[in-house]
């Protein structure tokens, strides 16, 4: 993604930004970083799968590309993108060159892809939108594509500590989704685990991180100093999106406490 591209081609054209969905509110004002832990989870996860020169890599829900484009400078044999939202998609495919690379428009629950296809599956910030069935569709759907000790890396938002009343989750949801415009379910730590072994997975590597997408030091730390002053500058100019950005701090904010970002590698049995 270049900081040139015009808004149109950015997924979200169209909504109004009080109706659009958090994280193309952000993509829309330049920020390139959209996971919950930022690019140190995403490096974290993609050093823990070891994906190499071998590897059938599948991704879901690439987004905009900033992971697909960390995950082809390892020279995998294969990628491919599996993106529902096809503006997102001609955004991937412009990160992809050569053969074997490629970035289709499908629904990660039912990729259509053939059985045993990867050795490599991965998805962040998507899980968490599901609801309980979708979950494990998508996690079984990443078992069925890999190969028997394939790798299934996730990075999502997660709720802390795992013990942590009903009430106090659903508040924690209900008050996510309403500001992001987006149902959100986030799991504990022991849940998400608990959701991969379900699917005949070994979970193998754990990380955690603060959940801190809008705090300045992880803009800049994500963003760099020039993408950080860009996002600052396109909020200043757009107040409607300005407010949504203040009411998603306001809450990630409130219930710090209890939220993070998590990654899982896991390995199929």
């Amino acid at each position: 993604m270049q900081a040139n591209e015009v808004e149109g081609e950015l997924p979200g054209s169209g909504l109004d930004v009080e109706r659009m969905p958090g994280h193309w509110v952000l993509a829309r004002l330049g920020k390139r970083t959209l996971r919950p832990g930022g690019m140190e989870l995403t490096r974290r996860m993609l050093a823990q799968l070891d994906i190499g020169e071998q590897d059938a890599v599948v991704e879901f829900a690439p987004g905009l590309g900033a992971t697909a484009a960390l995950a082809l400078q390892r020279r995998p044999a294969s990628y491919t993108g599996v993106e529902r939202d096809e503006r997102a998609a001609q955004q991937v495919r412009r990160r992809l060159a050569g053969p074997g690379r490629q970035c289709l428009v499908g629904r990660a629950e039912r990729s259509g892809l053939p059985d045993g296809a990867a050795t490599v599956v991965y998805g962040e910030a998507m899980l968490t939108m599901q609801p309980a069935a979708g979950k494990a569709a998508i996690a079984g759907e990443a078992a069925r594509l890999l190969q028997p000790g394939g790798r299934y890396g996730i990075h999502e938002l997660c709720l802390r500590p795992d013990d942590l009343p009903e009430t106090r989750k659903d508040e924690i949801q209900q008050a996510l989704s309403a500001v992001i415009r987006v149902g959100a379910r986030p799991l504990t730590a022991g849940e998400w685990e608990a959701l991969l072994r379900a699917q005949g997975f070994r979970v193998a590597e754990r990380g955690q991180a603060p959940m801190h997408l809008l705090e300045p030091r992880r803009l800049l730390r994500d963003e760099r100093l020039g993408g950080a002053l860009r996002f600052a500058w396109n909020a200043a100019r757009q107040p409607a999106a300005r407010r949504r950005i203040r009411a998603m701090r306001a809450v990630f904010r409130k219930y710090a406490p209890h939220l993070a970002a998590i990654t899982l590698v896991a390995v199929k049995e």
